[in-house]
């Protein structure tokens, strides 16, 4: 299962507030051996929200969204998902019921707004306010607070995808290319792909003081050996270097 983030908001994009979620998520998920595949970063504008909403929407992927599910007129995520999956926004019953057990009669006329959600919505709890969020299908909405929505992501994590754990590549191995170039190196890259689809092969090459390319791979261990065999001879018959560590740059 691929997982995806959404982080929602345009104070992110101006920069009147950095975005803490990605860090966090990606800590939270590696702790159960599993990584990101994608991020996504976007406003509240709705043509671009319902646009982004509508490629995660149409895949499998397990997808976790922070911000815009509040009720004031630049949080739109509820209604644009609504919109995508072409179903109602209605009142969700266990959500007005937290919202009224929180709040009670001060829940009217604007909290209750934040009630509704697309209908098939199932709620994140919120220990903090209990206004809840939402999942619908594998996606789930949460706010934009990281005080509110990271004890509902870890929620979600232990309460609904236990068992999901180490899809991460369970081994990876990085060697550093000295005296080399990237493009000298690109056929055995391209037979590495070939022979072996299922590694994650990168090469990043270094402008440093000493320049380098640090080439890792990433996968079964039995596999990234033998590809590491292919290219190390790819590498000896260029006449390049290789190491296990990085070149000292001081």
């Amino acid at each position: 299962m691929n997982i995806g983030a959404l982080i929602i908001g345009d104070e992110i994009l101006s920069g009147k507030r950095q975005d803490r979620h990605f860090n966090y998520l990606q800590s939270a998920l590696a702790k159960r051996g599993l990584e990101l595949s994608w991020t996504i970063i976007v406003g509240d504008e709705p043509e671009q929200l319902q646009r982004f909403l509508a490629f995660s929407l149409a895949s499998n992927d397990l997808v976790f969204s922070f911000g815009g599910i509040g009720a004031t007129p630049d949080d739109r995520t509820r209604q644009s998902v609504a919109k995508v999956a072409e179903v109602p926004l209605l009142p969700h019953p266990e959500a007005v019921a937290e919202i009224e057990s929180q709040y009670g009669e001060k829940a009217y006329p604007n909290r209750i707004l934040m009630a509704n959600f697309p209908e098939g919505s199932r709620i994140i709890p919120n220990p903090i306010n209990r206004v809840p969020g939402f999942s619908f299908h594998h996606h789930h909405f949460m706010p934009g607070f990281p005080e509110m929505s990271w004890p509902m992501l870890e929620w979600l994590l232990d309460n609904n995808y236990s068992d999901l754990k180490n899809l991460a590549p369970e081994s990876e191995q990085v060697i550093y290319i000295t005296k080399g170039r990237e493009s000298d190196l690109l056929t055995v890259m391209q037979q590495i792909t070939i022979n072996f689809p299922e590694l994650r092969l990168s090469s990043l090459p270094n402008l440093g003081k000493n320049t380098h390319i640090e080439f890792s791979l990433r996968g079964k261990q039995e596999h990234i050996e033998q590809a590491m065999l292919m290219l190390k001879k790819a590498i000896e018959q260029a006449k390049f270097t290789w190491s296990n560590h990085p070149p000292d740059n001081n």
